[in-house]
């Protein structure tokens, strides 16, 4: 069986969990957007599959597994009183200060991956600012070699041009590297990339979503040092 050199973990619904997260960036991003109007707020928040009264994303919200200038694309015919790039400036300020909760003790299991010799990456579809401040708030930022957003310059998800990235920046071949993610774009960049893929079910998708995309589904981060042990 391969060996395992090196992990890459998406963010949002993998490191920190995706409702808890991002629920609360919706209700706030739409209310300051809408000026206060509920009636707008859930106009917009219709369009990126969020309902703004029970503050719930549908499986298929472009939020889930989309990046914020996709997100921006979607809204602004709707918003014409602020430009793209003030819109996308907008978005990333809410979330910077979306609340984190962390899928499992981070710190923790961290160290222990890095004490089992694995280079640590992170890539993500959100922007890498906020991205950076999210991992600052946990206290985790030094665990990782690579950090990468959707801006970041090596594409989004499901294109593996994060994830090829990653591999070069620590010297290994994606074979001997296992992508971990909460979604289908991210199995399906693991695969592009040719690395072993690990769903964890802290997002949206159900273990029926995962199943048929990854090498195997845990129930969250916390289970890859038994997996590891186990291969």
């Amino acid at each position: 069986m391969t060996e395992i050199k090196a992990l890459l973990f998406d963010k949002d619904g993998t490191l920190f969990d995706f409702s808890a997260t991002w629920e609360a960036w919706a209700a706030g991003f739409l209310t300051r957007l809408s000026a206060g109007s509920d009636a707008r707020a859930t106009a917009l928040g219709h369009l990126i599959g969020f309902d703004f009264r029970t503050r719930k994303f549908s499986p298929d919200s472009i939020v889930i597994a989309g990046t914020p200038a996709e997100v921006v694309q979607i809204l602004a015919p709707q918003v014409p009183e602020l430009s793209p790039h003030a819109l996308l400036d907008l978005l990333n300020e809410e979330a910077e200060l979306a609340p984190q909760l962390e899928a499992v003790p981070l710190r923790p299991l961290l160290t222990l991956l890095r004490e089992k010799g694995l280079a640590l990456g992170m890539a993500t579809n959100d922007a890498e600012a906020p991205a950076q401040a999210h991992l600052a708030e946990a206290g985790i930022t030094d665990m990782f070699d690579f950090i990468a957003g959707f801006d970041s310059g090596h594409g989004a998800k499901p294109g593996p041009g994060q994830l090829l990235a990653f591999a070069s920046k620590i010297g290994v071949e994606p074979g001997h590297i296992a992508m971990i993610g909460d979604s289908t774009h991210d199995m399906v960049a693991g695969r592009a990339a040719g690395m072993v893929c690990v769903a964890v079910l802290t997002g949206l998708a159900t273990n029926r979503d995962l199943e048929g995309h990854a090498d195997v589904v845990l129930r969250d981060i916390g289970g890859l040092p038994d997996w590891l042990d186990s291969r």
